[in-house]
């Protein structure tokens, strides 16, 4: 088995505490608690250069519009790991995100000031012009240990307009983050954020043969498949063609093809502000198993079937007429069972020739 990484699309940048001058401290400590949260044959880049990729990352160009797919859509990778309280905000800190301010737009009154957020990709990288979840939360918890979010917005470039004071800002693109502590005043504050994200595009190949988005998933990882270190995937069951925005790095995939044992495992580079498109290779085939009484008969039904290599390890296990399982390309063994009695038969799964294997009950 192997994967081809191509040329592709796209670089980057609990208990109460006291307040006091450092409760800002405590608060950029907590918000920033980010985390990321085998053998089948790979290829790896090994010490060879990253690709230099022609062009940007792809932007929406308005929210809700489709334009572009955060992976996963749900599941417990599909936010930053903050604390409890940060992702569990009170109902009543969700409130609905206030409508942006024109750029020159001065504070209505003396006892406000107006927070003007963009963000970029990295140093000497372009802006990032969709896409970025700004929330805004106290500098200090409250009684329960929580810190309150008091904005969220979705624009790409928010003034919002706050009492002078100490905040912490966190700013999100998919998988990527930032989050800083900011001080307002009776003024207009200008931040900008580098969020050094890149995007990565996979899709799955059986020779020159696209697999079908619902055939085919992706689990991504962090560093490298031959870390000698446990981790859980930042990302799981990431659909073919759907766009992952990642903090730029080294990062593994693993592709399952099917639910049998066509596994391909391969080690890529994400740039900040680049979208990476990576082209995995499987050598299997659809293979769908019948019983029959004579060659070319009728298959037969509640037939509980068993799928296994040369040395007696069980690939996959059914029960049916007609099951289908995606097989690694090998040498495997069918064990039929059928009214009390049990039939087999060895069998090679070639590359790219999915087939039907047929089973004699004689």
């Amino acid at each position: 088995m192997t994967a081809l990484v191509t040329r592709f699309g796209g670089r980057p940048g609990g208990a109460d505490r006291p307040a006091g001058p450092t409760a800002w401290l405590y608060a950029l400590a907590i918000l920033s608690l980010l985390s990321f949260p085998a053998p089948v044959s790979a290829q790896i880049f090994g010490d060879r250069p990253a690709p230099v990729p022609p062009s940007a990352v792809p932007m929406p160009q308005g929210v809700g519009n489709g334009a572009i797919n955060l992976a996963p859509s749900s599941g417990p990778a599909s936010a930053p790991s903050l604390p409890p309280s940060i992702l569990s905000p009170s109902t009543s800190a969700q409130s609905a995100p206030t409508a942006a301010t024109p750029p020159a737009a001065v504070p209505p009154s003396t006892n406000q000031a107006v927070l003007a957020l963009s963000a970029k990709f990295g140093k000497d990288l372009p802006n990032v012009t969709g896409g970025v979840v700004w929330r805004v939360y106290t500098d200090r918890p409250d009684a329960g240990g929580t810190f309150r979010m008091l904005r969220e917005e979705r624009s790409p470039t928010p003034n919002i307009v706050l009492p002078p004071g100490s905040y912490v800002v966190h700013a999100s693109l998919g998988l990527a983050s930032a989050v800083r502590p900011v001080t307002l005043r009776q003024e207009t504050t200008r931040e900008q954020f580098e969020i050094p994200a890149g995007g990565l595009r996979i899709e799955g190949r059986v020779g020159t043969t696209r697999i079908p988005s619902g055939q085919v998933t992706f689990n991504i990882y962090k560093g490298s498949q031959f870390d000698a270190i446990e981790r859980a995937p930042i990302a799981q069951n990431v659909p073919s063609g759907d766009v992952a925005l990642i903090p730029e790095g080294t990062y593994y995939i693993i592709s399952n093809y099917g639910d049998g044992n066509s596994v391909v495992r391969s080690d890529i580079r994400v740039q900040a502000g680049k979208l990476t498109d990576v082209t995995v290779t499987h050598r299997a085939a659809l293979i769908v198993l019948k019983l029959v009484s004579e060659h070319g008969g009728e298959a037969l039904a509640n037939t509980s079937w068993s799928v296994l290599t040369p040395g007696g390890d069980i690939v996959k296990e059914s029960i049916g007429a007609f099951p289908r399982v995606v097989l690694a390309e090998g040498q495997y063994r069918a064990i039929a069972r059928y009214e009390g009695r049990v039939y087999e038969r060895s069998f090679d799964v070639v590359n790219g020739v999915d087939g039907e294997i047929e089973v004699l009950s004689r």
